[in-house]
């Protein structure tokens, strides 16, 4: 890791670590904006920290955010920041002026624009409520959206975060053609990547408490942690921990790299939305009754990956994308195509 995400990934988990515990949790579910803790991440400048990308000359890049993302979704941050980093670095990229207040991230199905209005709906956009303003894409353009206009259909995810559908008929919008390299599925593809990068971080969170609970919790006069058959449990949710990391990790860095980031990204999201189903039934199994318990953190963890796991496409949508892009290729393509793909590490 460089220098500067040594930094970042510093700052981020003091920051976490500091702010977010049990009590902020609760609270924050049934759809509350925890105002003090986001104007903390304003004031360490991390919602506009692609603000001004790398490709303009930025400081930060996605390597960078990945840290962040990742660190969002292994304390079970309550609030839209790693939406708001790629909201932000979508219009940068695209040209368009970035309006104060908080920015969110939807995948623009359902979106229509004419001119400079829009209509139709956008569904389980997260944090809806309390946006300002939307980033999403469709028809080949990034468009800006104020919440203002929309009318606000609340729902909420299986972890009481909130999940709105924003209703809009002629609200006036900005759109501008997306960046080179990008298209109608942009805003879509950035949810899936970040959503990698959370429920990574939501795993290792899911892997510290049971290897802590292993090693406390007695059973016929013996630590659990010493059964074989915990081991071996232990032993698979480790390796789908540093798998969910590595394959969140290389779509980042396809980003950066300019490698193929619908592969990558869409890689990432089967990988990690796999993993969460196998580490959260694991994590369960180890504390048992324990871990059930509204008083336990670890069911924030798990009620998170079993959310986003669902968030802008399944593991099986993905799937079939990567199956319409490696299909074509044959065995051998597909081969060369895998080992020329490999991002440099971090």
């Amino acid at each position: 890791m460089s220098e500067l995400g040594n930094i970042i990934e510093d700052m981020i988990q003091r920051l976490l670590v500091d702010s977010v515990d049990h009590t902020l949790l609760e609270r924050s579910e049934g759809g509350g904006w925890e105002g003090d803790l986001w104007s903390k991440l304003e004031e360490n400048g991390l919602p506009i920290m692609l603000a001004e990308p790398k490709e303009k000359g930025g400081e930060f890049g996605w390597r960078e955010a990945y840290l962040v993302a990742m660190a969002a979704g292994r304390h079970a941050l309550p609030l839209p920041l790693p939406e708001a980093i790629a909201a932000g670095w979508l219009l940068a990229l695209s040209g368009i002026v970035a309006p104060e207040g908080r920015l969110g991230l939807a995948a623009g199905d359902g979106l229509v624009v004419e001119g400079d209005t829009a209509h139709g709906r956008l569904p389980r956009v997260a944090w809806g409520r309390h946006l300002t303003h939307v980033v999403a894409t469709t028809c080949d353009q990034v468009v800006l959206i104020p919440v203002e206009g929309c009318a606000v259909v609340p729902g909420d995810n299986l972890a009481g975060e909130p999940r709105d559908d924003l209703v809009f008929d002629g609200v006036e919008v900005l759109s501008a053609p997306c960046p080179p390299g990008f298209g109608t599925e942009t805003s879509r593809q950035l949810g899936a990547l970040l959503r990698s990068a959370q429920m990574a971080g939501a795993i290792a969170t899911l892997l510290e408490r049971s290897l802590a609970y292993a090693g406390e919790r007695q059973q016929f006069g013996k630590l659990i942690g010493g059964f074989q058959a915990v081991q071996h449990m232990m032993a698979v949710l480790a390796e789908e921990s540093a798998a969910a990391a590595m394959a969140a990790e290389q779509a980042f860095a396809a980003l950066d790299l300019g490698r193929d980031k619908d592969f990558a990204i869409a890689a990432a999201k089967v990988r990690t939305g796999e993993a969460a189903g196998r580490a959260a039934s694991i994590a369960h199994q180890v504390l048992g009754a324990m871990g059930f318990a509204r008083e336990h953190p670890l069911h924030f963890a798990s009620r998170r990956l079993w959310s986003w796991r669902a968030e802008f496409g399944s593991e099986a949508e993905w799937a079939e994308r990567i199956a319409d892009m490696v299909i074509p290729m044959g065995g051998d393509g597909l081969w060369a195509f895998v080992t020329a793909a490999q991002a440099d590490p971090m």
